[in-house]
């Protein structure tokens, strides 16, 4: 179970984060929903410890993030919301990297990457730079980095940004048998068909505060049974200055 506990952060004078409580239970599929600069990212990056929030507490499994920080990375497989990193390696020298970093068993990582590389078709590309790339292939590479230890946590930022309609499919029949298997899958969009697709609970974010916290069902018996996207504009509206100050802010941080 992850838990955030009144957790805030500051980028100087812009507050990501306004004391955000949430609790993220085994066997769910948890989305984070917001315009960009809702604060998705940073509360993804406050988890995978990228950032340190300036209040509040995060915990995972009963242990204090900030003082059981590496025991917590193992159980985690994180996609970044920019698959723009590591252009100067081949797609393989990063995975070696991460096998090396989870330390897997050779055989096991020979195994699940030869499952990856079939699903996302990505093979014929295994030894290519991943600066030349297209993004998707980028996503791909950094997705299948994400999985080779079979964590028991997902974390994907925006994951299906790029991706092509094969792969997508794929990566959420994928994400919902994690989650079957008793797993949490954390991940963050924009799109809301996704998320109406696949998620077993929701979080809407706005200005780096929680609108609604639940599973969609009761969020549409809440508001007549109206669309998700419908209920949404409604809730969170345009993206507003504030939160596009808030971009800035992650990108200088």
């Amino acid at each position: 179970m992850i838990e955030f506990r009144n957790v805030s952060k500051n980028y100087g004078q812009t507050q990501a984060l306004k004391n955000v409580s949430l609790t993220i239970k085994r066997g769910e599929i948890f989305g984070l929903i917001g315009h960009n600069g809702a604060g998705k990212s940073t509360a993804i990056k406050s988890l995978v410890s990228i950032h340190n929030p300036s209040e509040g507490e995060i915990w995972v499994d009963g242990e204090k993030l900030d003082e059981n920080r590496l025991a917590i990375k193992q159980k985690i497989g994180y996609v970044p919301d920019s698959p723009d990193m590591f252009l100067q390696l081949t797609a393989t020298e990063y995975w070696n990297l991460m096998a090396t970093a989870y330390d897997i068993p050779t055989d096991r990582y020979h195994e699940q990457l030869s499952a990856l590389l079939k699903l996302f078709d990505m093979t014929d590309n295994q030894h290519g730079l991943i600066r030349s790339f297209s993004h998707g292939m980028r996503q791909k590479t950094f997705i299948i980095g994400a999985l080779l230890s079979n964590p028991d946590i997902w974390i994907l930022d925006e994951p299906m940004t790029g991706l092509d309609p094969q792969a997508s499919y794929d990566l959420k029949e994928m994400m919902k048998q994690h989650a079957a298997e008793g797993n949490i899958v954390l991940f963050s969009t924009h799109v809301l068909g996704v998320a109406q697709e696949i998620c077993n609970h929701i979080a809407i974010l706005k200005k780096g505060e929680i609108l609604y916290d639940g599973t969609i069902e009761d969020l549409q018996t809440q508001n007549e049974n109206q669309s998700l996207e419908t209920i949404y504009l409604k809730m969170a509206g345009r993206q507003l200055e504030s939160e596009a100050s808030v971009v800035e802010a992650e990108g200088r941080e």
